[in-house]
């Protein structure tokens, strides 16, 4: 069964349409790689399944749930939205850290505040918190940042700062971890590293979305790929057959500005 269905998604900004139609599926423990031009719509597309964008139409369900239907007003107030947005985890290009939190503050922040609003947490305040901390050592390790936990975000590379923002994101367990071009803010030898935590993470099954420029990355790692041009899926399919045997004219077009990588697997 999929844990993303996304059907008939459009999305207008003034008078320019950015999303047109767009459907698909994705299974549990797929990565789904969007790739296309600046301006194709994949960033869009990726801030409507986080609801940080409400689409003007369309429907978005995860495992089977709705979570949103353009026609159906309940499931636009605020407060669902804020509900909903926790089966979502977003890794953002620029971070997006608490400057006054220090590594393990940050990663630990969302669930503490998420914690406070539970009817029991004044009577077990110490065990939650104990738990959650406990949780965001486990994370940062995972990350190789078990050295830098006590660490501001400005003492870290850009790529220490992304990989903590990726602890962070996991910390609240989505069902789908999503990446707005996790690596376009950062110097070229810092790369490898959050590549690599990536990978890591798709070696265990993490149902991922990423938007992502790096294609070579992008054929290696991806279960599916969706190539959007002007707000449409021009083309999806395996990396295989996106990369290697491209159907559309403009996919192919696309792809031969990489070279190495159309007709490479």
């Amino acid at each position: 069964m999929a844990i993303l269905e996304v059907e008939h998604i459009n999305k207008t900004f003034g008078r320019t349409e950015v999303l047109k139609d767009i459907s698909f599926s994705l299974e549990r423990g797929q990565v789904l790689s969007l790739i296309g031009s600046s301006g194709s719509g994949k960033t869009t597309l990726l801030r409507c399944l986080n609801f940080l964008e409400t689409p003007d139409k369309g429907v978005i369900r995860v495992n089977d749930e709705l979570l949103f239907d353009a026609a159906n007003p309940v499931t636009k107030q605020e407060s669902e939205i804020r509900k909903k947005r926790l089966h979502f985890g977003l890794v953002f290009q620029s971070f997006n850290l608490f400057p006054q939190y220090t590594a393990l503050g940050n990663v630990m922040l969302a669930k503490e505040l998420l914690a406070k609003s539970q009817p029991d947490y004044k009577a077990h305040k110490k065990e939650i918190h104990a738990e959650i901390e406990a949780e965001a050592k486990r994370l940062l390790d995972q990350m190789g940042l078990s050295e830098r936990m006590n660490n501001y975000p400005h003492q870290l590379s850009g790529g220490q700062c992304q990989r903590v923002a990726i602890a962070r994101a996991l910390a609240l367990s989505p069902d789908i971890l999503c990446f707005d071009e996790p690596t376009s803010a950062l110097d070229p030898e810092l790369t490898g590293e959050v590549l690599k935590v990536i990978k890591g993470l798709a070696d265990q099954n993490t149902t991922m979305i990423i938007v992502t420029h790096e294609m070579a990355f992008a054929r290696d790692i991806s279960s599916h790929v969706i190539f959007m041009s002007d707000g449409v899926i021009e083309e999806e399919g395996t990396a295989k057959e996106v990369f290697l045997e491209p159907k559309s004219e403009k996919t192919k077009e696309f792809l031969s500005r990489f070279r190495g990588i159309e007709g490479e697997v």
